[in-house]
């Protein structure tokens, strides 16, 4: 069995990664939405 305190810091920072890749997405794909509104 491997440490549960490895396991829980390895989430931790796969949540903030993943919260961090998220909020990325979500403004690329506002801007390109804008963009495209403003352009058409």
């Amino acid at each position: 069995m491997t440490e549960p305190k490895k396991e829980i810091s390895f989430w931790k920072k796969y949540k903030r990664f993943a919260t961090t890749e998220i909020l990325m997405y979500l403004i690329m794909i506002i801007g390109i939405a804008l963009g495209i509104i403003i352009l058409s």
